[in-house]
């Protein structure tokens, strides 16, 4: 299996609870939070982001130094953790019942998500390993 399919079926790991995510992000406005959402919301994006730290690994792996950007690896990093600040984020909103910043964070997480595979497939440069989720 190559580098580039290894990505992508990290990324298509993702596709399920990114799914949940965006279900939870369309919920009706005002509705009170359920123990069972907040589980869902860490699972969900713990899942996601290990799917991407361990995607972020084999890009920076496969790059190695013949990248020629010794900063990719801090580039990635930076975006990791965006994605995990934002988790953490919809994790609070969700436990403090906040439906509406709970949502909102979801969105941003769903937005970093795509962007983290747009980093991963410039670090790597594999025009397939953004395409997935």
């Amino acid at each position: 299996m190559s580098i580039a399919d290894q990505i992508q079926d990290h990324q298509a790991r993702c596709a399920a609870p990114l799914i949940s995510l965006r279900m939870l992000a369309q919920g009706e406005e005002g509705m009170p939070l359920s123990r069972r959402v907040v589980v869902e919301v860490a699972q969900a994006t713990g899942r996601v982001l290990a799917e991407a730290e361990a995607a972020g690994r084999l890009a920076l792996a496969a790059a190695g130094a013949a990248s020629g950007h010794p900063g990719d690896g801090t580039f990635l990093r930076v975006r990791l953790d965006r994605l995990a600040a934002a988790a953490d984020d919809a994790i609070a909103a969700a436990r403090a019942g906040e439906s509406a910043e709970m949502r909102r964070c979801l969105r941003r997480f769903d937005a970093l998500t795509s962007a983290i595979w747009t980093v991963q497939a410039a670090v790597y440069g594999s025009p397939q390993a953004g395409t997935a989720a």
